[in-house]
C-alpha cells in the first residue's frame, strides 16, 4: 500500500521540478533571449529584416542573400515560463572592447593579438594596432544565434580582410592645384605633403581619420549582415618594419625641411608683395596730392579769365599784393 500511494506521488514530484520548476527563467539587464519551440525560433509572423532600418545599408544584390526573419526577443526581467519541448538561447548585447588584432581561434596569431599585418601598395609589410567597439544587434538576433555558427569570429575576418584590401590600394586625395587658394583645412595642407613624398606609410599615417571613417562606412552592414554592430572602429598606430624604419624617418626628416624652406620663402615673397603694393600706393597719393592744387589753380584761373581781362590783371594785383607782404625786401627793375 505505501508502494502504491509512493510512485504516484514521486511521479507527482518529478513531474513538478521538471516542468514547473525548472521550465522558469529569467534574463538580465544585459541580456536579451530568443525561444525556440523544437529547434525552430518562435518568429514575429512573416516579417524579415529587410523591413527594418538596418538593411538599408545593404547593396541591393545583398538582400535576398541576407534576408532573415524577425524573431520574438525576450526582454530583460522574468520568471518566465517554457515548455519542456522548449528551449531559451541567451545573448549579451553588452559592448564589448576588443583588440583589433585579436585573433578568436589563434591566440599566437598577429603577435599574440598585438599587431595586425598589412601590406600597402608599394609592398611595405607594415603593423596595424587599434581597438574595436561591438555589440550583439538586437534586431538581427536570428542571423546571429542560426545565420553563423562562430559570428565573432567570421565579423573579426570579415573586419581584417576589408581592411587590408583598403591599405593595400589606400591613396592619398590629391592636391590642391598651385593656382587654388590655400586650404582653410590643415588636412589638406597635409595631404599635400603625403603626395610630395609618395611613401604610402606617410599617406596612412597623415589619413588616419579617413581610413577609420571608411571602416566605420563598409562596417553599416554587419548587423545586417551578421547581427553585430560595429561602434566604433580606431585605428591608432601604423609602423613601418624595422629595416625602413631609417629610410623613412631620412625621407621625411628631407621633406619636412623642404617644407619649411618653401614655407618660409613664400612668406618671404608675399611680403615683399604686399610692401611693394604699399609702397605703388603711396607714391600714387603722393602724385595725387600734387597734382591737385595745380589743378584747382588751372581751373580758377580759367574762371578768371572768362570774366574778362580786367579780372585777371585785379588777380595779378593782388597776387603782387601778398607777396610784397611776406618780402623783406624787394627789388624793382628801372629802366636807364
Amino acid at each position: 500500500m505505501p508502494l502504491l500511494i509512493g510512485v504516484p506521488l514521486g511521479l507527482l514530484a518529478w513531474f513538478v521540478v521538471r516542468f514547473l520548476v525548472m521550465g522558469l527563467y529569467t534574463v538580465d539587464q544585459n541580456e536579451r533571449a530568443v525561444k525556440t519551440s523544437f529547434g525552430r525560433a518562435v518568429r514575429v509572423g512573416k516579417k524579415t529584416t529587410l523591413e527594418d532600418p538596418i538593411a538599408e545599408s545593404l547593396r541591393p544584390e545583398e538582400r535576398d542573400r541576407y534576408c532573415y526573419p524577425q524573431v520574438r526577443v525576450i526582454q530583460p526581467g522574468g520568471p518566465y515560463f517554457r515548455m519542456p519541448w522548449e528551449r531559451v538561447q541567451k545573448v549579451s548585447i553588452a559592448t564589448v572592447t576588443v583588440n583589433m588584432a585579436l585573433d578568436p581561434e589563434d591566440a599566437t596569431a598577429n603577435e599574440a593579438g598585438t599587431r595586425l599585418e598589412a601590406v600597402t601598395k608599394d609592398q611595405l609589410n607594415t603593423g596595424l594596432t587599434g581597438q574595436i567597439r561591438y555589440r550583439v544587434s538586437e534586431s538581427n538576433l536570428y542571423a546571429f544565434l542560426f545565420g553563423i555558427k562562430r559570428p565573432f569570429v567570421h565579423v573579426m575576418a570579415y573586419f581584417v580582410s576589408v581592411l587590408r584590401q583598403r591599405i593595400a590600394n589606400f591613396e592619398a586625395k590629391s592636391a590642391a592645384p598651385a593656382t587654388a587658394a590655400p586650404p582653410a583645412d590643415p588636412d589638406a595642407a597635409s595631404l599635400a605633403g603625403a603626395e610630395m613624398t609618395g611613401v604610402s606609410i606617410n599617406d596612412l599615417r597623415k589619413n588616419l581619420r579617413d581610413l577609420n571613417e571608411y571602416m566605420d562606412s563598409e562596417c553599416r552592414a554587419t548587423p545586417a549582415r551578421y547581427g553585430v554592430i560595429f561602434d566604433a572602429s580606431l585605428i591608432t598606430g601604423i609602423d613601418p618594419p624595422p629595416d625602413v624604419e631609417s629610410a623613412l624617418a631620412a625621407i621625411n626628416t628631407a621633406h619636412n625641411q623642404v617644407s619649411s624652406d618653401i614655407s618660409l620663402a613664400q612668406a618671404a615673397a608675399d611680403q615683399r608683395v604686399v610692401q611693394s603694393r604699399r609702397a605703388v600706393e603711396i607714391e600714387t597719393l603722393k602724385a595725387q596730392a600734387e597734382v591737385e592744387p595745380i589743378k584747382s589753380l588751372a581751373a580758377e584761373l580759367a574762371a578768371l579769365h572768362s570774366g574778362g581781362q580786367s579780372v585777371l590783371q585785379a588777380y595779378l594785383r593782388n597776387v603782387k599784393l601778398a607777396l610784397y607782404d611776406k618780402a623783406v625786401q624787394t627789388y624793382k627793375e628801372v629802366s636807364k
